[in-house]
């Protein structure tokens, strides 16, 4: 293997079509993301049958802008990574078949990357020195899971949601709000103005101790069921209250399992990834948290919070390093689970 070790990224998992070139799992040469936001705003949600189409119209386009902003062409590569799954399958397929497609017509080795284990990548992007063991939060719209990473491709699932993914009910807080989509970002931007205090929101499970699960559901209807309160009783609605006191709920669930997996794990490092690792209280109860411990927090820049094809060309990398190489056999996944231990 050369010593530019060059790889290119594709993600297609859910609604953003994204494509990167990635220097030795460390270096972005290149990322370009095509949102499909404007498209889903006024459904409050991603329709799967939109996103796989706009998948097939743009990741062309979106692959070519990317070669070109790293200035290298598919005969520089030395391998395609591609996420196959979890996901939407239709949305799946789209980045799958063409990587298989490249791969065969360019002789390069394609890469599986299992979409959950990209978003820990990220973190290998920041320039931070990571060294294992670490322990890692994937918190997004789909999944929300504790992990222990002894080395690369050494996983173990120590926590997961048992419904409602964390991401998953900012989104759906925010449609009953009536603030459209992606709800993330607004719900913290309106939490900002608010008085956490206003209301009292489950934190379900937080006081099981040696429970590292999650479950959002809870908080979810309590939330729904209030906001129905409120408008039956003829009271204004007051967003930033409900927002904080959501926020502060989720907040302290995540901070409090994320705490005890650290006690447990004895690790030095915390890599926070996923959608939800945008989220500035998040980062600071986790940053305020793990420093009275000893423990170093590191996250990605925002940009490779959200889906994007850096993470999947570093996951890639390391991948390949080790010979974890697909077959012509690869297929999209979307239930896939994420636990090599």
């Amino acid at each position: 293997m050369s010593t530019k070790t060059l790889i290119l990224g594709l993600e297609t998992s859910c609604d953003d079509t994204a494509a990167a070139v990635v220097q030795n799992g460390r270096t972005v040469l290149s990322s370009v993301v095509s949102s499909q936001d404007n498209l889903h705003h006024r459904f409050g949600g991603v329709v799967p049958e939109i996103a796989s189409r706009r998948h097939l119209e743009v990741i062309t386009v979106v692959i070519e802008e990317a070669l070109d902003e790293a200035g290298v062409g598919f005969d520089d590569l030395d391998g395609l990574a591609v996420a196959y799954g979890p996901g939407l399958v239709g949305s799946l397929l789209v980045g799958v078949s063409l990587a298989k497609a490249l791969a065969f017509t360019l002789d390069l080795p394609i890469i599986g990357v299992n979409h959950l284990e990209g978003h820990l990548y990220a973190n290998f992007l920041t320039g931070a020195a990571v060294s294992f063991p670490v322990l890692s939060l994937v918190v997004s719209g789909g999944h929300t899971s504790l992990i222990y990473m002894e080395g690369h491709g050494q996983i173990e699932v120590l926590g997961k949601t048992r419904d409602d993914a964390a991401g998953e009910v900012f989104d759906k807080i925010a449609r009953a709000l009536g603030l459209g989509f992606p709800g993330g970002p607004i719900m913290e931007k309106l939490a900002r103005r608010g008085d956490a205090a206003a209301f009292t929101f489950p934190r379900a499970l937080m006081l099981e101790e040696k429970n590292l699960d999650f479950s959002f559901s809870g908080v979810k209807t309590a939330v729904l069921n209030c906001i129905q309160r409120e408008k039956e009783k003829g009271r204004r609605i007051a967003p930033p209250d409900i927002a904080a006191a959501f926020q502060e709920a989720v907040v302290d669930v995540l901070t409090a399992k994320s705490l005890r997996a650290v006690k447990e794990k004895k690790v030095r490092q915390f890599l926070l990834a996923g959608g939800v690792a945008a989220n500035g209280e998040l980062r600071r109860r986790l940053r305020q948290d793990l420093l009275a411990e000893g423990v170093e927090l590191i996250y990605p820049p925002v940009e490779y919070c959200t889906d994007n094809g850096a993470m999947i060309g570093a996951a890639g990398y390391y991948y390949l390093l080790q010979g974890r190489l697909a077959g012509w056999d690869l297929n999209a996944v979307p239930n896939l689970a994420l636990d090599l231990s």
